[in-house]
């Protein structure tokens, strides 16, 4: 990773990308979707699915922000391949999960093509949740192939490609503070 503090510009392997979101921009972000999730289950208890790899940061600094009894869990479902959706959704549960009666709160970095969150959302179904609700960092609604509902959102951005406060490209930019944007070439 190379980084020039000047322009604001990083190199991730063979990609450029641009600072777009900054570090104080998402927090207060964060801590305004953390107020409304606090309104709505303060007294629910309820459990956060977190998609991994990408929605650890933005959990991790979400559930901070909350006095009230909840749990966290951890989901695995892969569907990109660069940067680029594959178009296939592998899903690993944690094994014994109980969600039958629960307020479930699903966190995730991304909606993209919506595609993931509705192949997942019917498999948290299944489990007869209370509740399903969805919080993401970023949407892109240019990219939506399939209408999902975001109850807790972040930012609405362009379908570029980002990387940073969790979003990697090929392994790489989870650790950056900020979102950067793909700068120049593809989108």
């Amino acid at each position: 990773m190379d980084i020039h503090t000047d322009s604001k510009i990083i190199r991730l392997d063979d990609l450029s990308f641009i600072n777009y979101i900054s570090e104080e921009e998402i927090l207060s972000k964060v801590k305004e979707i953390a107020d409304q999730i606090s309104e709505e289950y303060r007294d629910k208890n309820p459990i956060f699915l977190v998609v991994m790899n990408g929605a650890f940061i933005y959990a991790a600094d979400l559930i901070r922000h909350f006095d009230f009894p909840c749990e966290l869990s951890f989901v695995r479902i892969k569907s990109y391949h660069g940067t680029e959706s594959s178009g296939t959704i592998d899903i690993y549960m944690p094994p014994g999960i109980e969600l039958c009666g629960r307020h479930v709160v699903i966190i995730e970095d991304i909606i993209d093509t919506g595609t993931t969150m509705a192949e997942f959302i019917p498999v948290c179904s299944n489990y007869q949740p209370a509740s399903i609700k969805l919080s993401s960092i970023l949407i892109k609604p240019e990219a939506h192939k399939v209408e999902i509902k975001t109850d807790f959102p972040g930012f609405f951005i362009p379908n570029k490609f980002v990387v940073g406060y969790g979003l990697d490209y090929n392994g790489q930019g989870r650790n950056l503070r900020d979102i950067y944007q793909l700068y120049g070439g593809v989108s």
